[in-house]
């Protein structure tokens, strides 16, 4: 009876070692997907008679934050003096497709919405079919409050594809 107690545990602290050492090799083999990402933001205005302007921007162009990133250290100290001014770091190249406005001097233009949506639609499809996948999507509402009746509405959809 004390063999057969000796023989299950040996076996089975032979088991859980075999199991650890498994996953710790199994851990190193692993390697971290690596993921390239594309955002597509499409800003719709909300500002009666069709006055606003409605884009879908795309496709900017590489630019590396780091250029434009500050490194705050003690009381005023910086690591790097990072003087650009704005029109220095503003990328230049993007894609830039045309919206409808959410109003026209009549009012409400639900067919505008529709064809925004079926622009929007077409871009996210293209996006799919290229192999991108669609991770998240952030919407939000700005305006400045019940006098003035001008605002936005802007989507974000964020894309990624395995690299």
């Amino acid at each position: 009876m004390k063999n057969i107690r000796n023989t299950l545990i040996v076996i089975s602290i032979m088991t859980l070692f075999a199991f650890i050492l498994t996953g710790f090799i199994e851990a190193k083999n692993t390697t971290v997907q690596q993921y390239e990402f594309e955002i597509v933001t499409v800003i719709e205005s909300v500002v009666p008679k069709g006055l606003g302007r409605s884009r879908m921007i795309a496709k900017t162009e590489d630019v590396d934050y780091k250029t434009a990133t500050t490194v705050r250290m003690e009381e005023g100290e910086k690591d790097k003096s990072k003087d650009d001014k704005r029109k220095d770091i503003r990328t230049k190249a993007f894609e830039e497709t045309k919206l409808l406005n959410f109003y026209n001097l009549g009012g409400i233009r639900f067919n505008n919405i529709a064809t925004n949506d079926a622009m929007v639609k077409s871009k996210l499809n293209q996006m799919a079919a290229d192999g991108w996948e669609l991770t998240f999507v952030s919407g939000g509402v700005e305006s400045s409050g019940d006098k003035d009746p001008n605002g936005i509405y802007l989507s974000r959809y964020i894309f990624r594809k395995p690299i």
